[in-house]
């Protein structure tokens, strides 16, 4: 498996907005696996555990209490799953930031959790450093985590015989300038901003202004829902014979 956090050096140690530490929620259904990623976040300055859930019903209501800024969601649990608690917290008021947790990198259920709004992904047996940063660039807003996992999930579940999504061609996309439109598609190909400059010789200043205007205009949150955006839009295809 490919690195599974890129861009780490701008953030280390990035707390949330106002300099408090990075609030974190984790909802599993296995006391031992939120014990565990408890140790390891909390051995971190600018990281706080407020709380934990072990289904998606309690994850609801301590989101709505705790205003955690990011949340550690697992897929499987009973009363309410991961993903449709995905889709309720993203569509709510609140601006709580999602990581799904996943056993198996091209798991199905990863897709449905960034398409329900999810930020990003990551395997159960993450390395802590990767927890650790992961946390720290979704918390961020600003960042890229696992683009090309993420791709290789999306090109893998078309492939796999999956019926692709698909939506009108949404006018939002009318709104965005022919170079906007470049960089989009370069988002959704798993490319950094640093990346993005180099192929269209623009500089990473010019970059992360057009991506805040792509999120802007899209109505999406970060960079990995532009990838997502992408594949269900048709803005981008599977063309890799890798994958």
């Amino acid at each position: 498996m490919e690195e599974a956090v890129e861009e780490t050096s701008a953030v280390e140690g990035t707390a949330a907005p106002g300099g408090q530490a990075i609030k974190v929620l984790l909802v599993d259904d296995q006391p031992l696996l939120r014990m565990g990623f408890r140790l390891i976040l909390e051995g971190e300055n600018d990281l706080e555990v407020v709380g934990e859930a072990s289904n998606g019903i309690e994850a609801l209501a301590a989101v709505d209490k705790l205003q955690p800024d990011v949340v550690l969601m697992d897929v499987r649990m009973p009363l309410m799953d991961g993903i449709e608690a995905t889709g309720k917290i993203s569509s709510s008021a609140a601006e709580a930031r999602i990581i799904i947790l996943t056993t198996f990198d091209l798991d199905e259920y990863a897709f449905a959790g960034l398409q329900a709004g999810a930020s990003a992904f990551l395997l159960k047996d993450v390395a802590p450093q990767d927890l650790v940063q992961a946390v720290r660039l979704v918390a961020s807003g600003d960042a890229v985590v696992a683009p090309r996992v993420t791709q290789r999930l999306l090109e893998n579940f078309v492939r796999s015989g999956h019926p692709r999504p698909t939506q009108p061609a949404d006018p939002l996309l009318g709104d965005l300038t022919p170079r906007e439109l470049e960089v989009a598609q370069c988002i959704a190909q798993g490319l950094s901003n640093a990346e993005i400059a180099h192929s269209l010789f623009l500089s990473e200043a010019t970059v992360k202004t057009h991506v805040r205007r792509i999120l802007t205009k899209l109505h999406l949150r970060d960079r990995v829902q532009v990838v997502v955006y992408a594949y269900e839009t048709g803005m981008v295809v599977p063309s890799n014979p890798d994958y």
